[in-house]
């Protein structure tokens, strides 16, 4: 009866109704198994931006690179899918800027009770494999609106081509909080090429007010000098406390969900935004008047971080083009301009069209980005 009891306790949930056991990794798509823009973005170079694993976004001012959602996992640990950088042209290392940036939500981070003196230790848990050994840097920022701060850390890659774990526990900062808001304020940032500005003042391995000079030491190994170079990471974690735990698997219907919050699209998920597919959406469209659309409204699968940006497809009609739909108007089909109204939310999206004569059917696709 007692074991049962405590299996029992172990599985209780908060007043609010959460699982005490569950989500304890903040990190979203930590096992990079979600894609939905697809699975590769080649020719990346001077670009900020999302290209591949959803919640991962890359910056690469130096050469030029593929950024992929790749198969080779550590061996034996659960995971199917890594987050991949590979330098396809090289330009020179630690001249600019080449990381991975995590950004998370002010509003899922008050139970860590920043800017108090209950501030907790977190503790940062991830796989990498690169081909170039030596030291790379991990900087955390909390961009509060009050007054930015930031902490950062040394680790070394031993082993070239080879998957290592690492381990980075961070103290609490009890000096200032994240914001109550649906905002960017927990930033992670993976740095593999800087220049002087962002290693200058050395880490700092202790909560400062920020300055980027302070991301990393001048000996960061530095990668994008060479067509060799690429980077591999997996498996991240970040959570409560001073030891890291084992990986917090989801399950990929739920790990999608939560990813399409920030970017979502109306396409099936193995299929990427593009104009003029066979693969499209009906939707109904009431009340029509004269020779203009009243409106359209589309519901978001998932309710968005805030009112996103949308961008419409057309569904293999002549005169293509984003920003159309098309439409049936009793006798037949074709295509007419649309626009995505101001008054759309963070839960549907609304067009209208001035040039759409009696409508009583359209198709289209869509997809929408509120990423922080």
């Amino acid at each position: 009866m007692g074991a049962i009891t405590r299996a029992l306790a172990n599985n209780l949930t908060t007043s609010q109704g959460v699982d005490t056991n569950k989500f304890r990794n903040i990190i979203i798509n930590g096992d990079m198994s979600i894609a939905q823009r697809g699975t590769s973005t080649s020719g990346v170079t001077s670009s900020d931006g999302y290209y591949a694993c959803d919640r991962w976004y890359s910056q690469t001012d130096i050469g030029t690179w593929t950024i992929s959602q790749s198969t080779d996992v550590p061996t034996g640990q659960g995971f199917t899918n890594s987050f991949k950088m590979d330098c396809t042209s090289a330009g020179t290392s630690n001249a600019d800027e080449v990381m991975i940036r995590s950004k998370n939500e002010g509003q899922n981070l008050q139970y860590l009770k920043y800017g108090t003196s209950s501030a907790e230790s977190l503790t940062l848990s991830f796989w990498i494999k690169s081909n170039k050994t030596g030291n790379y840097y991990v900087a955390i920022a909390n961009a509060n609106t009050t007054q930015d701060r930031v902490i950062s850390f040394g680790y070394t890659i031993d082993s070239a081509n080879t998957w290592e774990k690492k381990t980075i526990t961070i103290p609490g900062d009890t000096s200032q909080g994240f914001d109550n808001a649906n905002i960017e304020n927990l930033t992670i940032y993976w740095l593999f090429s800087a220049a002087s500005g962002f290693t200058s003042g050395g880490v700092s391995n202790t909560w400062i007010n920020y300055s980027a000079s302070r991301f990393a030491n001048s000996d960061l190994a530095g990668l994008g000098g060479s067509t060799s170079d690429e980077v591999y990471m997996t498996g991240v974690q970040l959570e409560v406390g001073s030891s890291a735990t084992d990986f917090e698997f989801l399950p990929f219907d739920v790990n999608l969900q939560r990813c399409e919050r920030y970017y979502q699209k109306s396409f099936a998920y193995g299929t990427a935004p593009a104009d003029d597919l066979q693969i499209f959406e009906y939707h109904s469209i009431t009340p029509y008047s004269g020779t203009s659309m009243a409106g359209l409204i589309s519901y978001y699968k998932t309710e968005m971080r805030a009112v996103p940006t949308v961008t419409v497809y057309t569904s293999g009609q002549s005169s293509n083009g984003t920003g159309k739909i098309s439409f049936y108007d009793n006798s037949s089909w074709t295509n007419g301009d649309v626009t995505v109204q101001a008054g759309s939310s963070s839960k549907f999206f609304h067009l209208t069209s001035g040039s759409m004569s009696g409508i009583v059917l359209a198709q289209f696709n869509y997809e929408a980005s509120a990423e922080l």
